[in-house]
């Protein structure tokens, strides 16, 4: 099982930030992301792969979810064969929550497109679709995310890609969604359930988010407390509330593709406000 090593991914990713850095700022920001727990966790957890390592997770964690509108969900077999987007409000949670929900009901074979830093997790690089969010995509990744959508497993997105950030005011809520999840879904013929999962993250995360922004910082440093915003969570309960099917048919692409994104956006949010308890 591979280990979480701070300083070898950033010597790989980012060798001459990397030579410049100074070997106690490395150590500290070790500490700052948990790098210790984290590789604990691994190991408890790491063994397993895809839907059976998250739920070791969970477990390990003492983390549970329940399920709004659950009869939106769709059987399992060629009516499952739907993209599920969902807001983004943990960073890494959530994600786990979702893969281990949607494993349960339709089995293995999902895939869930991700930024491809996340393929360092290596026991979920078999649910994971990695895209690159700041550059060219690769021959072998375009070819993953194709042959994903035209099999008949559901397909999982963030469409925001970031997680969700706080305003002055205290409202949280997602970045702008990428269209990409749109036109994939109009080319494939996959509707689209939207889910909204319930979830925050502390205080400390988004106020280093505002700070960063306010001094023009366009580095997402905040992104250093999500390891730690994990360990927090332990023992808390989350709600993923499920809304209705959306035909693909009725999406619009090519120049409204953006506009339809903003759109559902704002639907995701409303379902959570406007559900019933199964």
């Amino acid at each position: 099982m591979e280990r979480i090593d701070l300083d070898a991914v950033i010597g790989s990713r980012a060798p001459q930030l990397h030579s410049r850095l100074p070997r106690w700022l490395i150590r500290a920001a070790e500490r700052f992301i948990c790098q210790d727990s984290l590789n604990r966790l691994l190991a408890e957890a790491g063994p397993r792969r895809d839907a059976d390592f998250c739920r070791s997770v969970l477990s390990h964690l003492e983390v549970t979810y329940s399920i709004r509108n659950r009869a939106n969900l769709p059987e399992p077999g060629p009516d499952s064969r739907v993209i599920f987007t969902c807001n983004h409000p943990l960073g890494a949670l959530d994600g786990i929550i979702i893969i281990d929900m949607l494993s349960q009901i339709y089995g293995p074979g999902i895939k869930f497109i991700v930024n491809d830093l996340l393929t360092a997790v290596e026991p979920l690089r078999g649910v994971f679709l990695p895209i690159n969010k700041h550059g060219s995509q690769s021959r072998d990744a375009v070819a993953a995310i194709e042959r994903a959508m035209e099999a008949d497993k559901p397909v999982i997105i963030f469409p925001a890609g970031l997680c969700s950030r706080s305003s002055w005011t205290g409202k949280v809520a997602d970045l702008p969604w990428n269209k990409m999840f749109v036109v994939k879904a109009i080319q494939s013929h996959r509707d689209i359930i939207p889910l909204h999962f319930q979830g925050r993250n502390s205080r400390s995360f988004y106020l280093s988010a505002l700070i960063r922004k306010a001094l023009g910082i366009k580095a997402n440093i905040e992104m250093l407390h999500l390891p730690r915003e994990v360990f927090k969570s332990r023992r808390h309960h989350y709600t993923i509330t499920v809304g209705e099917r959306i035909p693909w048919s009725s999406l619009s692409g090519g120049t409204e593709a953006s506009a339809t994104a903003s759109r559902l956006r704002d639907l995701t949010y409303f379902i959570s406000d406007h559900s019933s308890h199964d």
